[in-house]
């Protein structure tokens, strides 16, 4: 029966997940996110098209598309193996959005919400930790980068379970391989900076 639960909440976490609120936000503002800056419909170049408050919205509702599904589901579901499953679906869902020829963000602000389930409060000094070093790193892709390699770890000390330290091995490749284009414009000295 559970695998049946497994398949609706997969479902739902990839549906959810493909909410391109980065592309409503915009059209709200008449702007298409995707001709704007690097085309993606994530924060980051919400910031630079519509400033620091459609971002934030932008990056607060992509948190909560995929944290729903994963609360939903885990109440239905004891396996964390498919609770890892439901988890990836909503970043999946995220990167290729159904409503949007399949191209979406970066999974970022998704991932957070499996990092917010996982560790409870303790996102938050994790969120702290990730704005302390934009601030000293300034580059948005760079500090992704860094701090992904942390979320194993993490996952570890919190719950000393091999599914999520699983989930975090490769919520570090969905990451690189979704961060693909800013490492080269990295490796070149061409990624551009986002705070002052």
């Amino acid at each position: 029966m559970e695998q049946y639960i497994l398949l609706i909440f997969i479902a739902l976490g990839y549906l959810c997940g493909s909410i391109p609120f980065g592309y409503i936000i915009s059209k709200i503002k008449k702007i298409d996110i995707t001709k704007q800056g690097s085309g993606n419909i994530g924060a980051t170049n919400v910031s630079r098209a519509l400033g620091f408050k459609c971002a934030f919205l932008v990056a607060f509702l992509d948190v909560i598309k995929a944290l729903l599904p994963i609360y939903i589901a885990s109440h239905y579901i004891s396996n964390e193996w498919f609770m890892v499953l439901v988890m990836m679906s909503t970043s999946i869902g995220h990167i290729f959005p159904v409503w949007l020829k399949f191209k979406g963000g970066k999974a970022v602000s998704t991932v957070f919400s499996s990092i917010l389930y996982i560790l409870n409060w303790k996102a938050f000094v994790f969120l702290a930790l990730w704005a302390i070093m934009l601030k000293l790193i300034k580059i948005m892709s760079l500090t992704n980068l860094i701090i992904i390699l942390l979320i194993p770890i993490l996952f570890w000390t919190e719950s000393h379970s091999i599914p999520y330290v699983s989930l975090g091995i490769i919520y570090i490749l969905i990451i690189y391989w979704s961060h693909r284009e800013n490492i080269k414009r990295l490796l070149k000295g061409e990624e551009k900076r986002v705070v002052k």
